[in-house]
């Protein structure tokens, strides 16, 4: 058996309207498209928010906000989640929080916050700190290094 001897299944294919051809077709004269107007004629077409000539929606509605395009995004991390995952003595950077699973990969510039408490002396390195955080840390004896944003 080849595909051309398999027998054709009724309505299995719908045949295309064909208009514009002649009014016993059933769609003659108009063609399907209404009587006049800008929609009637060849090469019509509206754009995706026209609405018949009134003042659009986008431009009805007050605009406002202003979203700052050297906005920093810092990504919080506190002390208590430093004291739970780092010895003492131990260097905190970016890298090592990542390898720790505390900050994610897309995240680029960290604060070091001051909730929680410190016992063990340790370096960290951050792009920025709380006034509580650094106090906390170099009381145990630690570093503050900011590095540039």
């Amino acid at each position: 058996m080849r595909i051309h001897d398999i027998p054709k299944d009724p309505g299995r294919r719908k045949k295309r309207k064909r208009i514009g051809r002649g009014e016993a077709s059933g769609h003659g004269k108009t063609a399907g498209r209404g009587n006049k107007g800008a929609l009637s004629r060849a090469g019509s077409s509206r754009r995706i928010n026209f609405e018949g000539g009134q003042m659009p929606l986008v431009r009805r509605i007050p605009k406002g906000g202003f979203k700052n395009p050297f906005r920093k995004v810092f990504t919080p991390v506190n002390l208590k989640s430093l004291e739970d995952r780092f010895e003492s003595g131990a260097q905190v950077d970016p890298a090592a929080l990542m390898e720790k699973g505390i900050i994610h990969k897309s995240e680029k510039l960290i604060k070091i916050l001051g909730q929680g408490e410190l016992n063990k002396s340790i370096h960290v390195k951050a792009h920025a700190f709380s006034k509580s955080a650094r106090e906390k840390i170099e009381a145990k004896g630690g570093k503050c290094e900011v590095l540039p944003c």
